[in-house]
Parts: C-alpha cells; sequence; structure tokens
C-alpha cells in the first residue's frame, strides 16, 4: 500500500509509552523511539499501517491533514 494523500501519520504523545513494538514492525524504518516515545520520519513513512494495531495503547494513528483541502460532493 502507498502514501495516502491527505493523511498523516501520527503518534498520541499522551498514551505511547515507548514500548517500540511499531518500532519493531516498520518496514522503512520510519519509526525511532526517543526516551518513552515513538518518533515518526512521517515523510518516510509509507502509510503501510503495518504498526497501528500493534500499538498495546492505541497510540498510532492516520489522520486527515488539515493542509490539504477536502473535495466532495455537497448534498
Amino acid at each position: 500500500m502507498g502514501r495516502q494523500a491527505g493523511l498523516l501519520f501520527e503518534v498520541d504523545e499522551d498514551r505511547c509509552f515507548g514500548c517500540a513494538a511499531c518500532v519493531a514492525l516498520c518496514p522503512v524504518n520510519a519509526l525511532t523511539l526517543e526516551g518513552l516515545l515513538a518518533i515518526v520520519d512521517e515523510p518516510s513513512c509509507t502509510h503501510c499501517e503495518h504498526c497501528i494495531p500493534a500499538c498495546p495503547v492505541h497510540a498510532l494513528s492516520l489522520v486527515r491533514d488539515e493542509k490539504t483541502p477536502v473535495y466532495g460532493v455537497l448534498a
């Protein structure tokens, strides 16, 4: 799966406790551990989502990039 346009990978700093499960699973090494917090190198992240279900505290997610316009049909 390639990068998903309009989305950013986010680590919830309040939830992450540094278990490094995500770091171990990242196929492109976009995640590192700094102290007790996972840090993402967003441009390197492929949005493959391998790490998201592995997080025991649900601290990882893909969120809408507020800078990217949303296009759609208005009813």
